[in-house]
């Protein structure tokens, strides 16, 4: 039981988490915390022509939580919001409801299914998806109001 949960593939994940660190100028920050164990992530991203351009995270997660958002930081560039939004979607609902695994870039997210009967692991190991999806919807929504020609003469 345990052992599917801490597969070996999951610790390889998180013993591998790409593009950590912070961006020097980000377009958006996001910082994620579960309350119940303290997992915290957050995430810098820069967004160009609606899609991931750039994108940084400081993880200090369980190994959950650091699969999930290895998972994320190899699949992220390139990403739109509705992309994003559906995967969290798909994942809150993989682990909360053992519906499907999330499809496409983010498919490796399959391996975490295990942690559907393990509730209170939930939260640290969806930490990474709540903040890229809330950061990319931030820097949308400041870059759409710095192109907008509201107040033009």
């Amino acid at each position: 039981m345990i052992d599917d949960l801490y597969s070996g593939s999951v610790l390889a994940l998180a013993a591998n988490l790409p593009r950590l660190g912070r961006l020097a100028a980000p377009d958006a920050s996001v910082e994620k915390v579960a309350k119940l164990c303290g997992s915290r992530v957050v995430v810098d991203v820069t967004v160009k022509d609606g899609r991931v351009a750039d994108f940084a995270q400081d993880v200090k997660a369980c190994a959950l939580g650091q699969a999930a958002a290895s998972v994320l930081g190899a699949q992220v560039i390139g990403a739109s919001l509705e992309e994003l939004e559906v995967t969290a979607t798909q994942f809150r609902a993989m682990l909360k409801a053992g519906g499907p695994p999330p499809d496409g870039r983010f498919s490796d997210l399959a391996m975490l299914a295990p942690v559907k009967d393990y509730p209170a692991r939930h939260a640290s190991t969806l930490l990474a998806f709540e903040a890229v999806t809330e950061a990319v919807r931030t820097a949308t929504a400041r870059n759409a109001g710095r192109t907008s020609p509201a107040g033009a003469a």
